[in-house]
């Protein structure tokens, strides 16, 4: 389901007009969103190439891309020789940058968000860039606010967050500079049955570990969705650059989400942590008014989830830390 793509993602396709380079397709999404653009391509009938760029620590992920029909190149986003060797394309879908480890490396996580976006920027300045970020941007608001919309005021907490802000100043000023349109993809919470908050939170009951409440609610959108999104996308860049909020329509409490775990897995809910009454939320409706709405809902999620959990699916076993307030992961 990740990778399939749907009626909408095959029309974008006829559309497409030349190749596609997926930058830092090496990570949770990379490959999977190639993956799905190379489908759509050739269910459209279209030879355009998708071409995913990485350090590709594993060569097993190389050749998989590979044997799905992706052409990999092989990159250190921070070396500037070897950005300006990429091939120059069309359509860029830029995923790089870093989370984890950045409280205790912080200067490694503002090379990545702000320094790597410079040299992509140069060399991709006669394309239309779709730039990953993220609704740490945003201040925490309470879940009865409905969660944040584009206009409002950044208010990054952390220097994760603030990097990620970095990430985005850099990308509108070099839109306005060489007038390449750009869209800040304003990404929170996606889900696959690997990885996600609510993949975080069945292992916990399922463990019998106590879920935090410190955050009191969360968006979450399946993976699938979000590269639907990502692709098409594209389509909807300008300069200057517009940011556009990517998550399900959907406010998922917390503590619902454990006890619907626990009751599906035959199990008490275990709970620590008082609610801070406020979190990172993202109100979505101008994404889900120009690229539909998802077709995989919250409760459908949280359903596939329990049933892999239960079953003993792999994770990445990574946790996404969506309990953390003060903005260091």
């Amino acid at each position: 389901m990740l990778t399939q793509p749907n009626a909408a993602d095959i029309a974008f396709a006829q559309r497409l007009e030349g190749d596609t380079i997926v930058l830092g397709a090496g990570g949770k999404m990379g490959p999977t969103l190639a993956k799905r653009l190379h489908l759509a391509l050739r269910e459209a009938g279209r030879n355009a190439r998708v071409l995913a760029a990485s350090r590709f620590e594993s060569a097993s992920a190389v050749a998989e891309l590979r044997d799905a029909g992706v052409e990999t190149v092989s990159c250190d986003f921070l070396d500037s020789a070897k950005v300006q060797a990429l091939p120059r394309v069309p359509n860029v879908l830029f995923l790089a940058g870093r989370k984890f480890g950045s409280a205790g490396d912080p200067d490694l996580t503002w090379a990545m968000n702000t320094i790597v976006p410079a040299h992509v920027a140069e060399q991709y300045r006669d394309s239309r860039i779709v730039a990953f970020s993220t609704g740490n941007v945003y201040p925490f608001v309470t879940p009865e606010q409905g969660g944040c919309v584009e206009t409002d005021a950044p208010a990054p907490r952390g220097e994760y967050a603030q990097s990620c802000l970095g990430r985005e100043r850099v990308f509108e000023y070099y839109s306005k500079h060489y007038q390449t349109p750009y869209l800040l993809f304003r990404l929170n919470y996606a889900i696959d049955l690997r990885y996600g908050v609510l993949v975080d939170i069945a292992q916990q009951v399922y463990a019998g570990r106590p879920v935090n409440l410190s955050v009191p609610a969360v968006n979450v959108l399946w993976q699938g969705d979000a590269n639907s999104y990502a692709m098409r996308s594209l389509e909807l860049c300008t300069s200057p650059a517009r940011s556009l909020n990517v998550t399900g329509p959907e406010t998922i409490q917390v503590r619902r989400a454990a006890e619907f775990f626990a009751k599906r897995f035959d199990r008490e809910a275990i709970f620590n942590g008082e609610s801070s009454g406020t979190a990172l939320l993202n109100n979505a409706s101008a994404c889900h008014a120009a690229l539909g709405y998802p077709e995989v809902t919250a409760d459908q999620l949280m359903e596939a989830v329990a049933t892999w959990v239960e079953s003993g699916g792999t994770t990445l076993n990574k946790a996404t830390k969506f309990q953390v307030t003060d903005g260091k992961f």
